[in-house]
């Protein structure tokens, strides 16, 4: 498919695979900054995503758990694909000792229509 701007033919670019997209905005670290990008690639609004982010848990923790839900959730038949950078992840929040962790996963779970256990994502 082709674009037309102001007589420019352009290239329409097919949208990134939304696993693709999740996979590329994970940190060196292990870890997901909560930005519109992830967002997007959870199938999100920005503002859905930090309206029901819990008040005491940090933005990237928050977004760690989300993108695990995510993975589990929508991307378990997939799994030998993710499997590495969830765990890289996985290490990550360990390390963070957040407290929050069984309220962010269920905060998680209902903005993503999710029932993955704590426990399924290895925390």
């Amino acid at each position: 498919m082709l674009i037309f701007l102001s007589e420019k033919c352009v290239p329409s670019q097919p949208p990134m695979d939304p696993l693709l997209q999740l996979v590329s905005l994970q940190k060196a670290s292990g870890c997901w900054d909560l930005a519109p990008a992830l967002a997007t690639a959870l199938g999100k609004t920005s503002k859905e995503v930090e309206e029901l982010k819990p008040a005491s848990v940090n933005q990237e923790v928050w977004a760690t758990i989300l993108s695990l839900i995510w993975l589990h959730g929508f991307k378990i038949d997939v799994q030998e694909e993710w499997e590495l950078l969830a765990m890289k992840a996985v290490s990550w929040l360990r390390a963070q000792n957040a407290s929050c962790v069984k309220e962010c996963v269920e905060a998680g779970n209902a903005l993503l229509g999710c029932k993955v256990q704590k426990e399924a994502l290895g925390l």
